[in-house]
């Protein structure tokens, strides 16, 4: 579920108590993602603190980051017991259900459907205003099938809560919704509405994936370059126009120069390693017959990766040039 997986590392506001020294520095860490070290310090805290919401929360966030769903939902059940008006609370606490639920045997994760469920209406119902909680909702309902509560009427009925609390979630929302359930037309047309409203990269991103899966690639491609043009300095972009010319042959020439800007300004934040673009590099010098530039390429993306599946099956294919 898109939602759940953004849920953790979102504090809800609420003041820490005490203003300890070590509870500061694990907030500190924590705010620069070093967890392991934020972690014994958070847990030292609440032995003195056993009721406090704040380092509660931090921990389970922590718990959520390390995917350790049981610990995580301990502290959440905790905050909620504590402080069941607070609805990011219930809505974290859906959340990690719902992400255990995801990786435990579909007997068992029935099971779990009804607290989920709960935790989120919960939290919809004391924030009106919640736009991650209706977004939660939406996927929930779109993705269980009927006979456990799934329900497209359901998932539109948040849907339109979002589009009311923000016109560019529920265009995203609603093309979610078509897309799952395989109307192609309305997906793109409620995500082209999105790129209107908001205009921002997950809009563009959102139909770019929506003409890729749908085998338009000069559509993507045409998307990705106004999405470029707009948000000239966000280096993912530029990774995807390189991965579409890659992949399917079509603008080399403007491919190959923004892979060249995503590897000189590459950082972790980006999220897909630099051996990726060599191998797209690799793939796109392929699509110009050009054999030694490509083997240059993706030699390099295995010199970083040896044992880099996609990039060995790349090879071969270039061999045979």
């Amino acid at each position: 579920m898109r939602v759940l997986l953004f849920l953790f590392l979102l504090p809800t506001v609420v003041a820490a108590q005490g203003g300890d020294e070590a509870f500061a520095k694990a907030e500190s860490l924590f705010e620069k993602a070093s967890f392991k070290k934020a972690q014994p310090l958070f847990r030292s805290y609440l032995e003195e603190h056993p009721n406090d919401l704040k380092a509660l929360e931090y921990l389970g966030d922590i718990a959520g980051y390390t995917k350790d769903w049981d610990v995580a939902i301990g502290y959440y059940e905790k905050l909620v017991e504590l402080s069941p008006d607070v609805a990011n609370y219930h809505y974290k606490y859906g959340g990690v259900l719902g992400m255990k639920a995801l990786e435990i045997n579909k007997l068992r994760a029935v099971s779990l459907l009804g607290d989920i469920k709960e935790a989120f209406l919960k939290a919809a119902a004391l924030d009106p205003k919640h736009i991650e909680v209706r977004w939660a909702l939406v996927e929930l309902y779109i993705q269980l099938p009927s006979i456990v509560g799934g329900s497209e009427s359901k998932a539109l009925k948040y849907a339109n809560e979002l589009a009311a609390l923000s016109p560019v979630d529920g265009y995203l929302a609603k093309g979610y919704i078509a897309e799952y359930n395989e109307r192609p037309k309305d997906a793109e047309e409620n995500y082209k509405n999105a790129v209107k409203v908001g205009g921002s990269v997950t809009c563009y991103t959102k139909l770019y994936e929506h003409y890729e899966k749908n085998n338009a690639p000069e559509k993507a491609l045409e998307t990705l370059g106004e999405a470029q043009k707009k948000h000239q300095n966000n280096n993912r972009l530029h990774y995807q126009l390189g991965k579409i010319a890659g992949q399917y042959g079509i603008g080399l020439d403007q491919g190959i120069q923004c892979l060249a800007k995503y590897i000189e300004n590459h950082t972790a934040a980006d999220g897909v390693p630099k051996d990726w673009a060599y191998l797209r590099l690799a793939q796109i010098y392929k699509h110009k017959g050009d054999k030694t530039k490509a083997t240059e390429w993706i030699d390099r993306a295995l010199s970083d990766r040896p044992n880099f599946k996609e990039a060995l099956a790349e090879k071969e294919v270039i061999e045979l040039l």
